[in-house]
């Protein structure tokens, strides 16, 4: 059959995937105020609400509320409670300290529920003051279409790659149902419709789906969405998932140095890794007081040893740490180093 050719969809045709890129957010430390604010909580999560849309019965269908802890002090997550049985929320991590990120996953059971449903996730956080944030999830779960596998999942990949997965889209209903258009804001996925079978009730089609090579670094949550004939319910949401192991990497990727005396000294070993021998140039940091020593040579695994030597200062620790590799054009791995400096 001839290859459908995916809609950019969005506020531009260069939109990228949505995905979760390991990285350094920029440091925004409100956690040095005497006090939080009433909504410090809230402040925390990228968004607080997720339409699934329409989907297949028995579809994998998630969502990742992800957070950031911008503050000075850890949070912790002490419970989730959901509003309908419908969506089962999942916690990544109940600790988060500065600078780290944890996720709320909110899963629609497509198994056991069938159409309009909609919940509101309760997150209770006891650390470092009681907050509760409330996370609304909603979609609609047709009976007449089924995805087989019911997710398509890339697994991890090498960056340049470009992995190909079939799924089966089964319609049950109308023998004269057609997929007419593909559609998706990521820009890197190449969609072909490989063929159909009808019957008297039953409209099979065969998908392959194929990622670019040159997807960013980084999770891959993306959803396409198939676009039919059916003029009452036209759309149907088909998830996708993956991710594209980084070129290199350090870890771990957020460092706690936790309280420090102002003249103190404290040591922590930093592990770059990648596929292929490479050797680290140089390490950038903003810090005078954080200082690093690197074995030179070429090999698939450094080990940086880092150390705070303490000058008087009572500024607080709070820094974005490069380091910098010969690999194709000075390959980056970046980590956060925090800590408080005690009296």
């Amino acid at each position: 059959m001839q290859a459908k050719q995916i809609r950019r969809v969005g506020p531009s045709a260069s939109s990228q995937c949505s995905r979760i890129i390991a990285g350094i957010a920029i440091l925004f430390l409100v956690g040095s105020t005497p006090s939080l604010a009433a909504n410090w909580a809230d402040q925390m999560f990228e968004t607080r609400s997720h339409d699934f849309r329409m989907v297949g019965r028995g579809a994998k269908s998630q969502f990742h509320f992800q957070f950031t802890n911008n503050y000075q002090r850890d949070v912790h997550i002490a419970s989730v409670r959901t509003s309908c049985g419908c969506t089962t929320p999942i916690v990544t991590k109940k600790t988060v300290r500065t600078h780290e990120s944890g996720e709320i996953i909110a899963s629609l059971n497509t198994e056991t529920f069938v159409g309009q449903k909609a919940a509101t996730v309760t997150v209770v956080f006891d650390r470092p003051s009681y907050a509760e944030v409330k996370l609304n999830v909603s979609g609609f779960i047709r009976t007449d279409i089924t995805f087989d596998p019911p997710e398509m999942n890339f697994g991890e990949i090498q960056s340049g790659e470009q992995p190909e997965r079939e799924v089966t889209v089964t319609h049950i209903g109308d023998p004269k149902w057609e997929i007419n258009d593909v559609r998706s804001h990521c820009q890197e996925l190449k969609v072909r419709l490989l063929s159909v079978e009808r019957a008297s009730r039953k409209v099979q089609y065969r998908l392959s789906v194929r990622l670019d090579g040159q997807l960013p670094e980084g999770d891959l949550r993306e959803r396409i969405t198939l676009i039919s004939n059916d003029a009452k319910f036209p759309t149907t949401e088909m998830m996708l998932f993956g991710r594209v192991r980084p070129t290199v990497s350090v870890s771990p990727a957020a460092v706690s140095l936790g309280d420090t005396p102002a003249n103190g000294k404290k040591e922590q070993r930093l592990i770059v890794r990648a596929d292929e021998p490479f050797e680290v140039l140089n390490v950038l940091c903003g810090d005078s007081r954080l200082e690093f020593e690197v074995a030179s040579g070429q090999k698939k695994v450094h080990f940086i040893n880092m150390r705070f030597r303490g000058n008087g200062s009572q500024d607080s620790i709070s820094e974005a740490i490069q380091v910098i590799t010969n690999l194709s054009e000075q390959k980056t791995a970046s980590c956060v180093v925090t800590g408080r400096i005690s009296k």
